[in-house]
């Protein structure tokens, strides 16, 4: 039998070699597993612990900073592929389409089949895609390559959260639970740390010969620390891969309009529009054929519940409003001019900032008080959002410091509470809803992160459009002023330029170049307002739930014990 020395000098069998009921005899009441297809958390030496903790964080940074490597540096990517910006915008958008729904199946997967296939089907998956953009380096396979990625990475989040919780002894596991769910946000941040360095050793080459040693590591970590054993059982029924057959492309196409709508632009692509009702059809059958099943897949009637719905808004809002950060600040910075070497610092910040959070939230969360972080989150992002909105032409990044960390840092303690209450939620209505919840989790972050995107991407092209029209029709040049400004712009090129003709065309076009800047300022500022806006109505929102569900527990507290029903015998 193949043991470990326990804490307090108990033996305990790693259980690979044991059937599950012969294993799970050994284990005490705390270290039996949740619910199928999670393992079991037996009481590991501090050594053991250290060993999954880190290879817990290597497993989920390396099933995520593939995709956030792409999203830093797309522009980059679209050089060296030599492609177009709209080719360019479906190689993120692909790994949405298939990572939003994969957790559908994966679930169901780990409970039926275990955590040994589990974990050797998804590491070696991505062994295969890690190995394929060395080989082969067209737009085509680049692209089949994102797609594979998203559903292998969603694998490697689960398996590397499922390793963070090993580490943490029973009475910190929801300490681990929240650092499990965080490690993931600081994937963005660390790619556009990283990124300029790998791209300097050979070009894209660099990246993924990186990618590729750290897949290596997960397999060598992970076949030698293996998971402890779960309880297997079979939970697969046929109607399942008929309700993922309509869903999946339902979700992907929903990802493709939200993804690409405001790129082709929504009313100039037909097959926007074809696409929108293909998910529209594609997901109300799927939730005809849930809404009448006895053993749904996804249970609706429970996702249609008060608090669960408004935990689901709440994920939705949280994920549009922090788009603020890629879309707004990020896309304002670069529309002034800067590259990733001049963000460096701003990404440096952001990434200790989200480190901070999600450290901060592990430490203090409270069960019972799980709504009050993402309230506060959503504040932080009202007052970073309404700093934002303050930017000029001189703005540079050591400006936006204060606003983008306060933006990491809520991203970063809404995340753990918003997972804790829906996993409270699914854990008291039984195992069935765990399923439910995960995908709605999964499928909101996803698809909220798209839509926030989108919306913000569009609002910036229109108010764009409307403030370089409002500017243009205040040139004039019998304004003094005007032609003041066309002089000094053409005058700058009259040692090179003799013709007064061409150099006054000069002069126009330049200040046609400055118009276009400050309506790009002024939409970015409009942008980030809106978004301040709808964070503080949230905030409000979520608090007064919040203040309301407390005042509720109290009055509940207060009331005296009922007597006890008198006696109903005679005399």
């Amino acid at each position: 039998m193949s043991c470990f020395q326990g804490v307090g000098g108990r033996v305990v069998s790693h259980g690979h070699d044991l059937s599950w009921e012969e294993y799970e005899r050994s284990l005490k009441p705390h270290e039996r597993p949740t619910m199928p297809g999670s393992p079991a958390t037996p009481d590991h030496h501090w050594r053991r612990r250290i060993a999954y903790g880190a290879t817990g964080f290597v497993v989920a940074m390396t099933g995520s900073l593939g995709n956030a490597a792409v999203q830093a540096n797309l522009p980059n990517l679209q050089g060296s592929l030599g492609i177009t910006p709209v080719e360019a915008a479906w190689l993120p958008v692909v790994f949405v389409m298939t990572n939003a729904c994969m957790n559908l199946i994966l679930v169901k997967f780990r409970q039926q089949y275990g955590l040994r296939l589990f974990t050797q089907i998804f590491l070696l998956a991505f062994l295969a895609i890690s190995v394929a953009p060395l080989v082969f380096e067209d737009y085509v396979s680049t692209l089949a390559v994102r797609a594979v990625a998203g559903m292998a990475a969603a694998g490697l989040s689960s398996l590397g959260f499922l390793y963070i919780i090993q580490a943490l002894p029973a009475q910190h596991r929801l300490k681990a639970l929240m650092l499990g769910i965080g490690v993931s946000g600081l994937a963005p941040p660390l790619a556009r740390v990283i990124m300029p360095d790998l791209l300097l050793i050979d070009d894209w080459r660099g990246f993924y010969v990186f990618e590729l040693g750290m897949v290596l590591v997960c397999l060598a970590a992970t076949f030698s620390l293996k998971l402890p054993p779960s309880q297997r059982m079979k939970v697969f029924e046929p109607l399942d891969f008929v309700t993922f057959a309509l869903f999946a492309p339902g979700v992907a196409l929903l990802s493709a309009v939200l993804g690409l709508g405001r790129i082709v632009w929504w009313f100039e692509a037909p097959w926007i529009g074809w696409a929108l009702i293909g998910a529209i059809v594609l997901l109300t059958a799927a939730i005809l054929i849930e809404f009448n099943r006895s053993n749904p897949l996804i249970d609706l009637r429970w996702l249609a519940g008060q608090d669960v719905a408004r935990l689901i808004l709440a994920i939705l809002v949280v994920r549009i409003v922090l788009a603020e950060q890629n879309t707004g600040a990020l896309g304002f910075l670069q529309a002034m001019g800067l590259g990733p070497d001049q963000l460096l610092g701003l990404f440096t910040v952001i990434l200790i900032a989200s480190a901070v959070g999600t450290v901060l939230i592990a430490l203090l969360v409270n069960p019972l008080k799980a709504e009050r972080p993402i309230a506060v989150a959503l504040a932080l992002i009202a007052v970073g959002a309404f700093l934002d909105s303050q930017a000029t032409v001189l703005t540079r990044p050591v400006n936006l410091y204060l606003s983008q960390a306060l933006l990491a840092f809520a991203a970063a303690i809404f995340i753990g509470p918003a997972m804790l209450i829906g996993l409270g939620n699914a854990l008291r209505q039984g195992p069935k809803t765990f399923v439910s919840f995960i995908v709605v989790f999964s499928v909101g972050q996803n698809i909220g992160g798209l839509a926030g995107s989108a919306l913000t991407g569009t609002v910036q092209v229109l108010r764009e459009k409307f403030h370089s029209n409002q500017l243009a029709e205040s040139m004039t040049l019998l304004d003094p002023q005007v032609v003041q400004r066309l002089q000094q712009l053409s005058g700058a090129y009259g040692r090179v330029i003799t013709d007064p003709a061409q150099r006054d065309g000069v002069g126009l076009r330049l200040l046609g170049q400055q118009i276009t800047q400050q309506a790009n300022v002024l939409a970015y500022n409009d942008v980030s307002l809106m978004i301040a806006v709808i964070a503080a109505v949230a905030a409000v929102w979520m608090t007064f739930h919040y203040i309301r569900g407390q005042l509720a527990q109290q009055r509940q507290a207060a009331q005296p014990a009922s007597p006890p029903p008198a006696s109903l015998d005679a005399d």
